[in-house]
């Protein structure tokens, strides 16, 4: 390939590879730019290098995980919703499964072999893959971009920055198409850290380092008003941490607490027994077999964290349950059911799966992916500011707005 092409497409993570397979298919002389040594990198460590490629539900339950911002989604998901993701990849050799959670996997827990799918795709299509190509700087000259690298200038007719957000950095996202979209005119919401683990300096909990539960209710509460509604609610399967707490549970709700990074008072109300609500709690208490408290809730949580939260309440586990005082009762179900944790903070981007904020949604014609500011200009996957839940949600946004833009671009003439 010449140093002129029809569409440069920088960033080869999940939009970006299937941005350039969809252009290249429709003719276009694609190149797709990468700075790192190797593709996909993001790809290959996600979901426990297992790769969770998106949820099994239909394009409704995608836009409606990503609350406000999922409206943007409607058109990336016509065009390739979860369905056609999965028999994307399944034409392409790698089947799938779905995990009770609804997360959708290779079968073969294997995030290397959706990359390598990924880069037989892009190689069929015609497009080319250029690695250790980091883009220094971005110029418009007449209709065309200029894009300097260190392997030299690139002539394209159009642009799409598929470069990611600011999570994980360690993968080369760091951040660089915010400087490039600010250039021409888009206004950045500022990047935070989502789905990500929280920090707490309370000994007890770091005492608990590994201990993990299926199935907590967490929800954020500032301290200081801790009477007003949560500001998130999430249950799940729950970690405990050297330095706090982790686990969907909890990364769901950590967007909460990243939007407001001044804030000194939070909190994680833990509901360790979420099945149990307080009249089925009386009732187990008043038909237990078990002689003592601490050997009837061992029935139902781990020994370790049985000690801590009986510790935590003030009371010890050889309490015969026949002489559980009311007052008992209360501390007790406090502890199990509505246990605060003091959060310090979150472990920012080096541990965030997502980053939320991002390119200004409103700046971004959500039909086709282009810039409303700058013509032959395009954005796709995580640089935009879309960010949903745990369980393939935002790959799913990545994989179908990269696929939109690369089958939208040069439609037209791209008039605005």
């Amino acid at each position: 390939m010449s140093n002129h092409c029809d569409v440069a497409i920088i960033g080869a993570g999940p939009a970006g590879f299937l941005a350039a397979t969809r252009a290249a298919q429709r003719g276009l002389q694609t190149l797709l730019l990468e700075k790192n040594r190797k593709p996909a990198v993001k790809i290959l460590m996600s979901g426990g290098t297992r790769c969770n490629l998106t949820q099994a539900t239909d394009r409704r339950g995608i836009v409606e995980a990503f609350g406000r911002q999922g409206k943007f989604l409607h058109s990336a998901l016509a065009a390739l919703g979860p369905d056609e993701l999965v028999a994307l990849f399944e034409a392409e050799g790698v089947p799938t499964k779905v995990e009770p959670t609804g997360k959708v996997f290779p079968v073969s827990d294997r995030a290397v072999d959706v990359a390598a799918a990924l880069r037989r795709m892009l190689e069929r299509s015609g497009a080319v893959l250029r690695l250790e190509s980091a883009v220094t700087k971005i110029d418009r000259d007449d209709q065309q971009f200029v894009i300097h690298t260190h392997q030299g200038e690139i002539q394209a007719d159009s642009v799409i920055l598929t470069t990611g957000g600011q999570s994980y950095p360690d993968c080369g996202t760091t951040g660089d198409g915010y400087a490039w979209a600010k250039q021409f005119g888009h206004k950045i919401i500022p990047p935070r850290p989502a789905l990500v683990p929280l920090s707490s300096d309370e000994r007890w909990v770091q005492e608990l380092s590994g201990v993990t539960l299926p199935d907590v209710e967490v929800r954020i509460v500032d301290g200081e008003r801790a009477n007003e509604k949560p500001l998130a609610v999430r249950r799940g399967s729950f970690l405990f941490t050297h330095f706090g707490l982790s686990g969907p549970a909890v990364m769901d709700v950590s967007r909460a607490i990243t939007a407001r990074p001044g804030a000194t008072s939070w909190q994680a109300v833990c509901d360790f027994l979420p099945a149990i609500g307080e009249e089925k709690f009386l009732a187990l208490l008043a038909a237990a077999k078990k002689p003592t408290v601490g050997a009837l809730v061992g029935e139902w949580l781990p020994r370790r964290l049985v000690e801590a939260l009986f510790s935590q309440a003030g009371l010890p586990t050889d309490q015969r349950l026949a002489e559980l005082s009311k007052r008992a009762r209360t501390k007790l179900f406090g502890a199990l059911k509505r246990m605060p944790i003091a959060i310090r903070g979150s472990q920012g981007f080096k541990k965030a799966e997502v980053t939320a904020g991002g390119v200004d949604l409103r700046e971004v014609d959500s039909r086709t992916m282009q810039s409303k500011l700058c013509p032959n200009l395009y954005f796709a996957g995580e640089i935009l500011d879309l960010d949903g839940p745990i369980g393939g949600y935002n790959f799913q946004a990545a994989f179908s707005t990269g696929w939109l833009a690369g089958e939208m671009i040069g439609v037209g003439g791209n008039d605005q």
